[in-house]
């Protein structure tokens, strides 16, 4: 076990991973200590050597009575990363982490290369927090373990993984009274929300669908807009990524960090040049309305098909657009595709791209070489669109 004394405060660390690999900090929720990234871990470390802290309260640091500030925790990061051998690294947070990491790129910006922020903010509310403390320096931190299980995890998750949730409640209920209230005061107190506009690093932004602590709206939204150089990931899950959904953050942790700027550059050319082709055939108010439903499930799976299916083969010359709907609809029809067929049916008839006669002769061809069942309910699909489109004209 590896510890560094900081102002006479004894703090716990792990240092893990190839050496060849840059190194990425990680940095904790209050309640928590450095096991919040076991489930993650093994995803990162094919990338990064990971450098892991106890914050001062928690896990196998020192606990100190008193009250903690961030610029108190983000030098404790500082002379970590000083006593590991650690110059200058990527930094990810959760929640307070994410705090701290802010201020560890505002006090100390030599240390930090990339911030990412998960499930955080720059403000919250200090009458909860007050209060929050208090109950905690009065009743201790049994008293509060179940309301922060409940605000970490979502109920599904929770009811699934009982393990989980149950070894989170012991692990609050067991942390020290000094060193959860001490890590409260830090947030309590925290004086991020005008100073942010000063992170002058690449900055990555995590929010999670389900989490009621530092949402995207009142939260996640403030950090986007005050952030200069900025990007936003959205996760399944409630307030602990890296416990809930650590497939998803590891992706987006590798993405953002060590994502090869050509390489993107080159995916962002062929998701534009997709997305031409994609507007022609299909028209522009259906893309919008699919690149507007797109969830962090199914983002990446539009980004492929409008790189591949859009760009490279409808961009094909060998064949010109008419030709290829009419392929698709015969695939989808002898497939059973519903859904697709009625899609190419429907951007087809109301663009122009075939006649109701083609259409028909495509079906009667389906027929005998899918078979009459299939073509039976191509052509009952297909007079669905019909009746829909002279009603809308």
């Amino acid at each position: 076990m590896a510890f560094t004394l900081c102002d006479g405060v004894r703090l716990h660390w792990r240092l893990e991973g190839a050496v060849d690999r840059p190194v990425l900090v990680l940095l904790n929720s209050i309640g928590t200590d450095i096991g919040l990234w076991d489930r993650t871990v093994p995803l990162l470390l094919p990338a990064f050597r990971l450098l892991r802290i106890d914050t001062r309260g928690a896990g196998g640091s020192d606990a100190p009575e008193g009250d903690y500030s961030l610029a108190m925790l983000a030098a404790d990061v500082a002379a970590i990363m000083a006593d590991a051998g650690v110059d200058r690294a990527a930094v990810a947070g959760v929640s307070l982490g994410g705090m701290v990491a802010m201020q560890l790129a505002l006090d100390h910006p030599s240390r930090v290369a990339a911030l990412a922020l998960i499930c955080t903010s720059a403000t919250m509310d200090p009458a909860a927090w007050t209060a929050r403390i208090d109950t905690v320096r009065q009743q201790g931190t049994a008293a509060i373990a179940d309301m922060a299980v409940g605000r970490f995890l979502s109920p599904g998750f929770a009811t699934q993984h009982p393990e989980i949730a149950d070894s989170l409640r012991d692990g609050i209920a067991r942390q020290s009274d000094a060193g959860y209230a001490g890590a409260g005061a830090a947030i309590r107190d925290m004086a991020l929300a005008e100073r942010i506009g000063e992170i002058a690093v690449p900055t990555l932004v995590v929010t999670a669908m389900l989490d009621v602590s530092t949402p995207y709206a009142g939260h996640g939204e403030h950090l986007l807009a005050a952030i200069p150089d900025v990007h936003h990931v959205g996760v399944d899950g409630a307030h602990l990524p890296p416990i809930e959904a650590p497939a998803a953050l590891a992706t987006a942790l590798r993405q953002f960090l060590t994502g090869d700027a050509v390489v993107d550059a080159a995916a962002e050319t062929l998701f534009e040049a997709g997305l031409v082709n994609r507007r022609r055939v299909l028209g522009d108010a259906w893309v919008e309305r699919s690149l507007a439903n797109r969830t962090p499930l199914t983002a990446d799976f539009q980004a492929m098909i409008t790189r591949i299916a859009w760009g490279e083969i409808w961009g094909r010359p060998g064949l010109d657009d008419r030709t290829r709907r009419l392929i698709v609809l015969a695939i989808t029809c002898a497939l059973g595709r519903w859904e697709e067929f009625a899609l190419h049916v429907r951007a087809g008839l109301s663009q122009g791209g075939f006649t109701r006669d083609e259409l028909k002769e495509v079906l009667m061809q389906t027929a005998i070489y899918a078979g009459v069942p299939a073509a039976n309910t191509g052509f009952a699909e297909a007079q669905k669109i019909i009746d829909m489109l002279e009603e809308s004209a």
